[in-house]
């Protein structure tokens, strides 16, 4: 690949004013602004920037700051920590909301922010942050229109970019009536993970692995998600999604094309992008027998749930990939709310090999597994002979942990993606093709949805999920789990 295709992360990104919408609600409390502080701890944010947070209140500058050192003293870095003064005097904020009739106070913070700044604050790049409810979208994208703050701009969407294949389409088309898509940067932040790009290394970097990439040496591919926290702190935002809108079209398919894509040209963003499209559009529309949901029992008992709902907190899939490397290998995917573990894992499982001089080889021995959740691990589950004095197989696993890597200093999800909106890297960020095509291999399964099953809270989801993986089961919580295989 290319070493000159991407922009150079070590270069210091151009002074910046970011707009940050929906500043004092949850999304920006947890993720977003813990990230901005962040990245001005490691030193990688521009000489000069401002952070403008918008909202319909009417909150004084000093006022918002005091927010913002609140949130990082629950969330972090905490504010001692790293140069909060100097952070905390570029921080403003524009209230009187932000739609099309009226842009509250936000021109006139720009103008001023742009005043404040050194000599190039005139040209310093512009970045819009959607950290609102995907219902919003719409309104704030003609608003950026309409009061000229669209041009040559970054705007960046959170999920869900729509929330339907319908939805979806109308969103599209109205953001590219607004904006080119070089202009758009849409958040999945499971592309943003240590782990999940060091799939992307693992494979290309290293022929131990690339020359088993494929049907002729894999079983079956896992992709399992499992939460053990149910969903009382956004049961409002979640009862109109569910596992299958909220995390399969999004994040797991997502990984799966990272998993299945075939060498990119380069790694130019255009490229990577384009390997992933290529794999969405070689999945074969999902079919509700190949669809479990789930709802673990007591969740409509939650405040915000209506009694009778029917949304799914649980969504198992036997995905294919008809590829000429993948064809005919099941792809299973997996996540939902209140199960027995936390866990975030993509499994390569490798056949069992022709080995007339050894005895019955373990079920699932021999797996290679990427482990994206924190700073990301690789473990690789190998067929041994037991040590002693008969010929007894057993399986073990050795683990290396990615944060171990001499020189590592691993980037949290929203650090590593704020790094690359900085820079213009749209490398891991979705395009509109790939979401347009993840939209259409769910669309049979949304107009012919499965009845949903409940299941008990701290379980591994309903018995029928178990059926998709098949006689070796699911890694973890199955018939081929493994004790090592824990934690």
């Amino acid at each position: 690949m290319a070493d000159d295709a991407r922009p150079d992360p070590a270069a210091r990104p151009a002074p910046t004013v970011f707009v940050l919408y929906g500043a004092t609600g949850d999304l920006a409390r947890r993720m977003v602004l813990p990230a901005f502080y962040d990245l001005a701890c490691r030193g990688l944010m521009p000489e000069d920037w401002r952070l403008v947070g918008n909202g319909r209140g009417d909150v004084a500058h000093e006022d918002f700051r005091g927010h913002v050192r609140e949130v990082l003293e629950e969330f972090g870095p905490h504010p001692d920590s790293g140069p909060w003064e100097d952070f905390s005097q570029r921080l403003l904020f524009a209230g009187g909301g932000f739609t099309t009739d009226s842009p509250g106070s936000l021109l006139d913070v720009l103008r001023h922010a742009r005043e404040d700044m050194a000599e190039l604050g005139e040209q310093a790049q512009l970045v819009h942050y959607l950290a609102i409810p995907p219902s919003a979208f719409e309104e704030t994208t003609r608003a950026l229109g309409e009061h000229d703050l669209a041009d040559g701009a970054t705007v960046v969407y959170e999920k869900p970019f729509g929330t339907s294949p319908e939805s979806f389409r109308e969103l599209d088309a109205l953001v590219h009536e607004v904006l080119d898509e070089e202009q758009v940067f849409r958040i999945d932040h499971f592309l943003g993970k240590e782990g999940t790009q060091a799939l992307h290394v693992l494979r290309f970097g290293n022929a131990l692995f690339g020359n088993v990439w494929g049907r002729d040496s894999v079983e079956q591919v896992q992709v399992d998600v499992p939460e053990d926290l149910d969903v009382a702190d956004r049961a409002g935002f979640y009862d109109e999604t569910g596992a299958l809108l909220d995390m399969l079209v999004t994040h797991l398919l997502q990984v799966t094309a990272e998993v299945a894509m075939e060498a990119p040209a380069s790694s130019s963003a255009e490229d990577l992008q384009t390997a992933r499209e290529a794999v969405l559009a070689a999945v074969r529309p999902l079919q509700p027998e190949d669809v479990v949901l789930g709802q673990y029992e007591g969740y409509t008992d939650i405040d915000g749930v209506p009694d009778g709902s029917t949304t799914d907190t649980f969504v198992a899939a036997r995905v294919w990939v008809d590829t000429d490397r993948w064809h005919g290998v099941p792809f299973l995917l997996r996540t939902g709310k209140r199960m027995a573990q936390k866990a975030q894992r993509v499994s390569l499982v490798l056949r069992r090999p022709e080995a007339p001089s050894l005895p019955s080889l373990p079920v699932q021995g021999n797996v290679l597994t990427v482990d994206i959740s924190g700073s990301g691990a690789l473990d690789i589950g190998m067929v041994l002979k037991q040590p002693g004095p008969d010929l007894v197989l057993t399986s073990s696993s050795a683990r290396l942990q990615l944060c171990d890597v001499a020189g590592g200093d691993p980037l949290p999800p929203y650090v590593a993606l704020l790094h690359d909106v900085l820079h213009g890297d749209r490398s891991l960020f979705t395009s509109s093709d790939g979401l347009q095509a993840a939209w259409s291999r769910v669309e049979p399964v949304l107009r012919d949805r499965p009845a949903v099953q409940p299941y008990a809270p701290g379980s591994w989801g309903p018995a029928a999920a178990d059926e998709l993986a098949g006689p070796g089961g699911w890694l973890l919580g199955g018939s081929g789990s493994r004790d090592d295989d824990e934690g």
